[in-house]
């Protein structure tokens, strides 16, 4: 069987980004299995736009030409697309050489509709000794309890993504009022609420998790503070109840139960046991488990109070 030909999209937005980004261009120029093309879409930002330009002559550039945030973005990139799947990239990601190799091995089977990858931490000082692994979703990142090696899964981390282009025309594009956006809250799920969607029409197929397909994710110290970890873990909280809204809880929440009834009660008695063992910082690891599941839990609650429900936005080709 042919392997298929893959494009892939980064979106940017800020300037702030720049060294990340041109390194996440560059490290897809590196692959192994070469790309078909490399789509970067910036999002409402005119001169970030124009600097692109200059600097990277031989990637597709555009403006998102939907809602402002990183489902309008993707969904612009999706539109102009001519892969047989759309991989997508963190604008702070560095992928590994054989990412796109792996990513599209999982293709060789019919009824796999997307591919997820390993996404590991890139701490720009260091991992802060209270941050517990079963939150490294909070900074983007794989977290303990995920599997680890290819299998199944009902949804696939956002940064390190990739699904058959026709799965678009069939389900529509990422929900528009959900994901990233220029707000101050750091929302998610998008992509959940696209694997889930996917699943419900069509049943037959399958989300996989990959975790040869690896990339390295940038971590700003700013996103180390407990601050950070508490209003991401608030705003997941929010994020879920919005996919919820869309999907129905009971998809909406059949990882999270599993995670919050197994894998974070071991990460509590790991941390008690830690300190025990004389590592004094893993009572602080177990007490930001009970923090962050409940910032996440009143997110979820406050998301929850009646509200009209999300709307999926159609991809349209160019």
């Amino acid at each position: 069987m042919t392997l298929p030909r893959i494009s892939v999209v980064i979106c940017a937005y800020t300037e702030k980004r720049w060294d990340q980004t041109l390194a996440a261009v560059e490290s897809v120029r590196q692959q192994s299995r070469e790309s078909l093309e490399i789509i970067l879409v910036v999002d409402h930002n005119r001169a970030l736009r124009d600097r692109f330009a200059s600097a990277l002559p031989d990637v597709i550039l555009l403006e998102n030409a939907a809602a402002q945030g990183l489902s309008g973005a993707r969904n612009t990139g999706i539109a102009i697309a001519r892969g047989d799947v759309i991989a997508f990239l963190d604008d702070d990601a560095i992928a590994e050489p054989d990412w796109l190799k792996f990513l599209a091995d999982c293709y060789e089977d019919p009824a796999v509709a997307g591919v997820g990858g390993l996404t590991m931490p890139l701490w720009e000082t260091k991992r802060p000794p209270w941050f517990p692994e079963e939150f490294d979703w909070v900074v983007g990142c794989t977290y303990r309890g995920m599997p680890r090696s290819r299998t199944p899964v009902r949804n696939i981390l956002g940064g390190n993504a990739s699904y058959r282009r026709e799965v678009f025309s069939l389900v529509g594009g990422f929900c528009t009022t959900m994901g990233r956006s220029s707000g101050k809250r750091p929302m998610g799920c998008e992509e959940t609420e696209l694997c889930i969607r996917i699943r419900q029409r069509r049943p037959d197929m399958v989300v996989l998790f990959e975790n040869r397909a690896m990339i390295s994710h940038w971590v700003p110290a700013a996103r180390c503070r407990l601050s950070y970890f508490t209003s991401r873990c608030y705003a997941e909280g929010l994020s879920k109840a919005v996919v919820a809204a869309s999907v129905g809880a009971q998809d909406a929440l059949s990882s999270e139960r599993r995670h919050a009834s197994r894998t974070l009660p071991t990460g509590i008695a790991r941390g008690l046991a830690a300190a025990i063992n004389g590592d004094p910082w893993g009572v602080a690891r177990a007490g930001a488990i009970v923090i962050g599941l409940a910032a996440a839990m009143a997110g979820y609650g406050v998301g929850s109070l009646p509200r009209r429900a999300p709307r999926n936005i159609a991809v349209q080709s160019a």
